[in-house]
């Protein structure tokens, strides 16, 4: 079949296949409505069985997005200060060439002296890290671990299950009995959350386990509010119960796990008694929780736990997640289709890393990499030569100075004058306000991409359904131009995104199906650990690893307390998390007009106790502060929050917030036990009532 790489004609009406590209589990179809060049609407696709033709409201005003006022569709070079937001409109080769001979007086002495950051504005295989790969790897450049979200969780489930792996969730629909553990569904996995739905309307028993009072947790028949940090205490003290009352499944254990006898000793250390006060919840909450997931694994029915990623972002954020990935695998849950858990179905990909980004083309060993977690330190930061350690910086899908945690010395990081700093975007972010240049990246209904997911099991295929507006260019092409002055002549890099699209993944992917109707479904077992096969070296989930016990951790999963526990009477007594607002993705969407109105302002939400004693009513101005930094905004007095602990809704740019702040002005570079990921929910705050004027 030929395809054309360009988008459809410019006259008459079309509906144009795609991919929402956003870090969501739910990677929907999309159908873009076009009408003479315009996209006009953008829908979901209802052919789609797990978009089901529903978006979120975000991406269902996609279209205010890339036709956006202040969309940046000229390169622009600094005029002024870093961080002023001085600009000058320049031509598309000057740019090019003043970027080239940038890189290249860096990259003679010290290739990796100059750092790529990226990571998930797009999803896609082809706009993410495939000519961005190739270009990084020619030049030597050093490499981004990239840590930001979810790599605790990651090596969590590689270390017990032997990869991304889970229940399938389109099967969520058939259990009895559902633990919904650190996710507020409704607001970030809305697909998900209409199994839950066919679940509860036949009956099934639906249980929110998370620090606050979410939204999905409103519609649960049970919420258990424990403190941030402590969910490996809560599900040792289950372990501790399914023990003691005999709801295990003991064929299962013998036939398909190891280091059985060693977990059981820790987990009856952990009486329930001992979790309540870790976890600042009532004993009885525990072992009713206990016995109904118990009762119904041992009745034989299916019950299944969905995981989210906001309960590893703490100190043992790593460890949570191996205790809570064992439980399955004590009761036998795993035996039903219906059954186990699901926090990533990313590892059921065959994605081709190789072919797509070229690590063949780096000529020497990586000597450099850079967690981008700690970001803030690195800009800071020395080589043993005495250079700064980041000489320059090329930004792509993503927006550091708003996300990065530390914020204060990653902002310190960006407005180093001697720092060369490029930045790819649609929007001048507060990222993009300390780059040397900004170069107007092309929006997802302006290029080809191709998608896995980490909710669902379906690969999608992404057509462009509008030409670039103004001069903007994709990714890939920014790279292949950069690659061009650079003087790469390596056939690579005339690949074009078609042809990227099609080597994404191994075999087991019909592209022809893709091209044919947007999305293919990958041929899965529906119960992929009903008798074992786990991919772990041992063919077992493991609860003791020995991978980790060589790499000089504890072989078993345990429960760390965070690195700052707030307790009352201390400095900064309140513990705090930063969830994302509802009608924001990270910091995506914040300059939509009509989702920032929706918001209205940033906000912390406070339990009446803790804001009665601080004087605090809702609307006043508050700061919130520790050693780190202070952060001005919103008090909201609410019952979402519990005793003790604060919500600072984010992440919104900084130069939207009061003072031109956000809420990681406050979180800390400190990271979790196992996979150099951040610890945003890990931080202890104070806060009062400001006597500044909004």
């Amino acid at each position: 079949m030929h395809v054309s790489i360009s988008p459809p004609p410019a006259q008459g009406r079309f509906d144009v296949l795609g991919a929402c590209p956003h870090d969501c589990p739910d990677t929907c179809s999309l159908r873009t409505t076009v009408q003479d060049g315009v996209a006009i609407q953008v829908h979901g696709n209802e052919n789609h069985p797990h978009t089901g033709g529903v978006l979120c409201t975000k991406v269902s005003r996609y279209t205010e997005r890339t036709y956006h006022p202040e969309r940046v569709l000229k390169p622009l070079k600094r005029s002024g200060p870093k961080g002023s937001g001085q600009f000058v409109e320049v031509e598309w080769e000057e740019a090019l060439a003043d970027i080239a001979a940038r890189l290249k007086a860096v990259a003679v002495h010290t290739p990796q002296a100059i750092l790529p950051y990226s990571y998930a504005g797009t999803m896609g295989c082809v706009q993410g890290e495939s000519m961005a790969g190739r270009f990084f790897n020619k030049l030597g450049a050093a490499e981004l671990e990239r840590t930001i979200c979810a790599s605790a969780g990651g090596a969590a489930l590689v270390h017990t299950l032997g990869g991304k792996l889970g229940t399938q969730v389109q099967f969520f629909a058939e259990s009895r009995l559902i633990l919904i553990w650190g996710s507020n569904s409704i607001a970030s996995n809305l697909h998900f959350w209409r199994h839950v739905q066919t679940a509860k309307r036949n009956g099934a028993h639906i249980i929110c386990i998370d620090p606050r009072k979410t939204e999905t947790a409103e519609k649960c028949h049970q919420h258990i509010a424990l403190r941030p940090g402590t969910d490996a205490a809560l599900a040792l003290a289950l372990m501790h119960e399914l023990i003691r009352n005999d709801w295990l499944d003991h064929d299962y254990i013998a036939g398909y796990t190891v280091g059985w006898d060693a977990l059981r000793e820790r987990a009856l250390q952990w009486t329930p008694e001992r979790a309540a006060e870790v976890c600042g919840i009532t004993v009885q909450e525990i072992t009713e929780l206990a016995r109904i997931y118990g009762e119904t694994c041992k009745a034989g029915e299916p019950a299944a736990i969905r995981l989210n990623y906001g309960m590893q972002r703490v100190r043992g954020g790593g460890n949570a997640v191996r205790v809570v990935a064992c439980l399955p695998a004590l009761t036998g849950a795993w035996r039903h289709r219906a059954g186990g858990m699901l926090l990533s179905s990313s590892g059921t990909f065959p994605y081709d890393d190789d072919a797509l980004e070229r690590p063949d083309l780096r000529t020497g060993p990586v000597k450099r990499t850079i967690n981008m977690s700690t970001i803030g330190d690195a800009l800071l930061q020395k080589a043993d030569d005495g250079a700064p350690l980041v000489q320059a910086m090329v930004v792509y899908n993503s927006n550091p100075v708003a996300v990065a945690p530390d914020s204060v010395k990653v902002v310190q990081g960006f407005a180093r004058e001697d720092l060369f700093t490029v930045v790819l975007e649609h929007f001048r972010t507060d990222t993009a306000d300390y780059a040397d240049y900004i170069l107007p990246a092309t929006t997802q209904l302006e290029h080809w991409d191709i998608h896995g997911g980490y909710g669902h099991t379906d690969v999608l295929l992404n057509r462009p359904a509008i030409a670039p507006l103004g001069q903007a260019r994709s990714n890939t092409q920014i790279f292949r131009d950069l690659a061009r002055h650079m003087g790469y002549t390596d056939a690579c890099f005339s690949d074009d995104d078609l042809t990227l699209a099609r080597s994404a993944f191994k075999a087991g992917v019909d592209f022809e199906e893709l091209l044919q109707k947007g999305f293919t479904t990958l041929s899965l077992p529906d119960a992929p650990f009903a008798q074992g096969g786990f991919p772990t070296p041992s063919g077992k989930c493991e609860f003791f690893s020995q991978r980790l016990a060589d790499a000089g951790q504890d072989g078993l999963p345990d429960y760390l307390p965070n690195y700052e526990v707030a307790h009352s009477g201390d400095t900064y007594p309140l513990a705090m998390i930063s969830p994302p607002a509802r009608n924001f993705l990270n910091s995506s969407f914040v300059n939509v007009k009509s989702l920032r109105d929706i918001e209205g302002q940033p906000l912390l939400e406070i339990h009446a106790d803790d804001a009665v004693a601080r004087g605090i009513a809702s609307g006043d101005t508050v700061r919130v502060f520790n050693a780190r930094g202070t952060y001005r905004c919103v008090a909201k007095v609410s019952s979402r929050a519990r005793p003790g602990v604060v919500h600072g809704l984010g992440v919104w740019w900084r130069k939207l917030g009061m003072d031109g702040t956000n809420v990681n002005e406050l979180t800390s570079q400190h990271l979790t036990d196992m996979g150099h990921a951040p610890t945003f929910y890990d931080c202890a705050v104070e806060v009062e009532r400001s006597v500044l004027a909004v």
